[in-house]
């Protein structure tokens, strides 16, 4: 029995250490079982385990027929995501972001642990140190939810999800390939650090006014590529 236990713990620690060095697609979908079970060396009856497992923490959810997925289930606002992107642009999706998110990021000044500002630190250190724009990207999306998560606030987290999941729905273009990453002087490094700082130091309203200001420059930065590729 205990050596039973031991060996789930391990495979739920490797799926863990797996689940946040992936590259994984735009939607956060998981490769099938049989090729994670062989990429992890575990048996598939382990691997369901250890996804049960982070499915009932709220890491991944599943939707019968498309796959197991990063993150909570987004809740079904128009029965399927994909409706309720066809329904929204990304202006729209920019002018949610910037009212939601900085509220979480004030939010999670006021409650987030030291585990959930070394999660972040973690993912600012792997954004700068990303090859691709797609690693850089994986990167952001997960410090974003980690800031959600360290609301400790389950609605606003779902809430969050389902808005993340309409973002990543909605095509803003094809991802950057010149260049293939970030520059070292790209705008939201120094602005990542800034929305953590405020959040480690209790600023709530520095870490609002923070993740404000980055979505300002996203938005910007993003309708310019739009505009750029007008004919």
């Amino acid at each position: 029995m205990a050596d039973g236990l031991a060996i789930e713990r391990g495979v739920i620690t490797q799926l863990r250490a797996y689940l946040a060095q992936a590259d994984l697609p735009d939607d956060g979908r998981l490769p099938p079982e049989r090729d994670l079970s062989e990429a992890l060396g575990v048996s598939r009856t382990e691997l369901r385990k250890a996804l049960t497992t982070l499915e009932s923490e709220g890491q991944l959810w599943r939707h019968v027929g498309k796959g197991t997925f990063i993150g909570s289930r987004p809740i079904d606002t128009f029965a399927d995501i994909a409706a309720l992107a066809k329904r929204t642009n990304p202006a729209e999706v920019m002018r949610t972001r910037l009212i939601i998110e900085p509220e979480v990021a004030r939010a999670a000044a006021l409650t987030a642990t030291p585990l959930h500002l070394s999660e972040m630190t973690t993912c600012i250190a792997r954004m700068r140190e990303a090859g691709t724009w797609r690693q850089y990207e994986s990167w952001d999306n997960r410090l974003h939810r980690t800031i959600a998560e360290a609301t400790q606030n389950n609605l606003l987290l779902g809430l969050f999800d389902s808005l993340n999941a309409v973002r990543r729905a909605v095509t803003w273009g094809r991802l950057r390939t010149t260049p293939v990453k970030p520059r070292p002087d790209h705008h939201s490094f120094a602005e990542h650090d800034m929305i953590v700082a405020s959040i480690a130091n209790r600023d709530m309203g520095g870490a609002a006014a923070a993740m404000r200001q980055h979505l300002q420059s996203v938005e910007r930065k993003l309708l310019d590529r739009q505009s750029d590729n007008v004919p």
